[in-house]
Formats: C-alpha cells, structure tokens, sequence
C-alpha cells in the first residue's frame, strides 16, 4: 500500500505532461494597453498533445488563432508539422514556420515520472534542454521570426528552499533540478540573442480534471487512503489549469513581460494543507502518511529534490503585472477541479 500511495502521489509536486481535456474556462483574461492582439494569429505549439498543450489549444481556438503543432511523429493534419530536436534540420521546411506571431514550447519529459536512473537524467536533458536550444536555433534563422517565445520550465529551479520566501529574484537551488532548469532556461539564449521575446514559464503544481498530477491522487484518497507525505511541512507551490492557461496567454499578450515568470498562485500551502484540503472536499478521511524513508527508497535522488523538496514561491511579477488569478485559493480551485472530473 506504502508503495502504491508513493506511485500516485509522486506526481502531485511538479507538473505533469499527460492529455488534458480542454473543458476549462478561460474567458476571463486580463490584458493591458501595450498587449498584442493575438486573434486570427499562428501560433506555433511543441506539446500539445500533454495537459498544458491540449488546454491552451482549446483556449486559443476560442481566440481563433490558428496553431501550428511540431509533432515527433508523422502529421496526421495539416496543421501539425513533424520535427527532431536531435535532426541537423529539426525542421525539414523552414518556412513553414515562418511568420508565426509567437511560439510556445511545452515538451519535456515527466521530471517526476521514475527514479532518476543516469539514463534518464539523460533523457531530461535531452527533452528539455536540447530541444529548447533546437527550437530556439530554428527561430532565430527565420527571415520572420515570432515576437514571442515561451518556454516551459519548472520552480525546481529554486531547489529545496525550506520556508524561505522565493519569487523570480530568489537565487536558483543546488541539484540535479535546479541545474536542469538554469540550463533548460539558457538554451532559449539563440532566440532572445535574435531580438525575440523570450518568457520562462517556472510552473508549480498544475492542478486539472482528469489528468495530471491530481487526477493520479483521487482513486487513493476517494478511498479514504490518502494522507501527507513525510512530515507534511514540505511546501506545495500549485497553479490550477483555469489560471495557468490564462497566465500563458497573459503572458502572449504582455510585450512588457520577459524573462522567468513564477506559474504559481499567492497562496502555496504545506503538504499537509494540501492533503486536508484534497480530504475535505471528497469527504473522506486521510489519516494514513508515507513515511520519509519509503518514499526515499523508492525513489532515491528524485524523491529528495521533488517529492519531499519544500519550494515557497510566489507570483510576484505575474502580480505586478496586473494580472488577476480566477482560483487563488485551493479549496476553490479543488471544487472546480473536482466539479469536471
């Protein structure tokens, strides 16, 4: 039992690239004066088949805007264009890409997925940090290049931080991690070299129905068997998928935004906050805890820098940018997670 809560529960600290149905609500989204008018634009789009692909396709059609998605396999649309990151060529036709208003780079394989093995280590870096660089390559050599590029990258850039209080000025951590995402960051370097608008969206916990990291909790604690990891002080820094869609294109939209972007809302809570809140809004108890050493064992060098690792970030220049959270507290966004699920 031990080993089935660790499996389930060892996604809930970083988010997750699993399918995501797009019945969310996105209408509300807050853009200022100097915001660029995305409708009827091309927006290319690497992962969009994972959680936060699928729901930000189905946010931007609502905009009408046409996306153009880079697929590892072959097409089966005509608007999907395969690519390799590993390729000399990562696209074989260029332009194709050329004249797209912004691009957004959401692939990478799970962080939290397995134990770190030196192969998949590997792996990470590969799906991160190299097709980043790939990306941002092919960008840069376009003779119309998009004004905006987003990039995917995780809070586990600030490592282990204990209770102290982290925003986008806080230092990056020590570890595998935080040296993953300074390096996955680095690699968009060619892009904003090229004059392009570069955003590093640092995502917390992405909370959505069906998918993701919440969705692999529910079974075990709608059976009652849920409960805190550890000692439960750990701190979860969350986002629900309603706001980190509405972030994203927030972040499209704001030419005055650039650099690292915390995807976190106002409101971390420990673990153990979260494991009640999870408990209370299914009605059942959750009294059981996974105890420190097991999950360590079952998980080495991962289980230290994600599954008991303690982030408190915050979204200080999301904030001071004006923008506005729909689910800022998690018994809200629980209630409207659950009330799709």
């Amino acid at each position: 039992m031990i080993v089935a809560l660790i499996k389930i529960c060892s996604h809930a600290t970083k988010p997750s690239a699993m399918p995501q149905s797009p019945d969310c609500n996105f209408a509300e989204t807050n853009v200022d004066s100097e915001s660029m008018d995305m409708n009827s634009s091309r927006i290319l789009l690497s992962g969009a088949s994972g959680m936060l692909g699928s729901a930000l396709r189905g946010a931007l059609r609502l905009r009408d805007a046409k996306v153009l998605q880079l697929v590892r396999r072959e097409p089966e649309a005509e608007n999907q264009l395969a690519w390799n990151p590993a390729g000399v060529a990562p696209v074989p036709d260029p332009s194709r890409v050329e004249g797209c208003a912004a691009a957004v780079h959401l692939s990478g394989a799970n962080v939290a997925g397995r134990r770190w093995t030196p192969e998949y280590k590997a792996e990470l870096r590969a799906s991160r940090v190299d097709s980043t660089r790939a990306l941002s390559k092919l960008l840069a050599g376009l003779k119309h290049p998009p004004r905006t590029l987003l990039v995917a990258s995780a809070i586990g850039y600030y490592g282990d931080r204990v209770e102290e209080m982290l925003d986008e000025n806080s230092t990056p951590g020590a570890g595998f991690l935080p040296d993953l995402c300074q390096q996955w960051e680095a690699a968009a370097r060619p892009a904003a070299d090229a004059g392009i608008r570069v955003v590093h969206l640092r995502f917390g916990v992405v909370l959505g129905p069906r998918e993701g990291a919440l969705a692999r909790m529910l079974p075990i604690f709608r059976l009652g068997l849920g409960g805190k990891m550890a000692s439960g002080r750990q701190w979860i820094s969350w986002i629900s998928i309603d706001d980190a869609v509405a972030a994203m294109l927030y972040a499209l939209d704001t030419q005055t935004l650039g650099g690292p972007l915390n995807l976190t809302t106002p409101s971390p809570v420990t673990n153990a906050e979260f494991t009640r809140a999870l408990a209370q809004q299914l009605k059942r108890p959750a009294i059981l805890a996974v105890p420190a050493f097991a999950i360590r064992m079952a998980f080495g060098e991962m289980a230290e820098e994600t599954l008991l690792a303690s982030a408190r970030v915050f979204p200080r220049r999301l904030q001071s940018a004006g923008f506005r959270f729909k689910q800022p507290v998690l018994a809200q966004a629980l209630a409207a997670v659950l009330q799709t699920n």
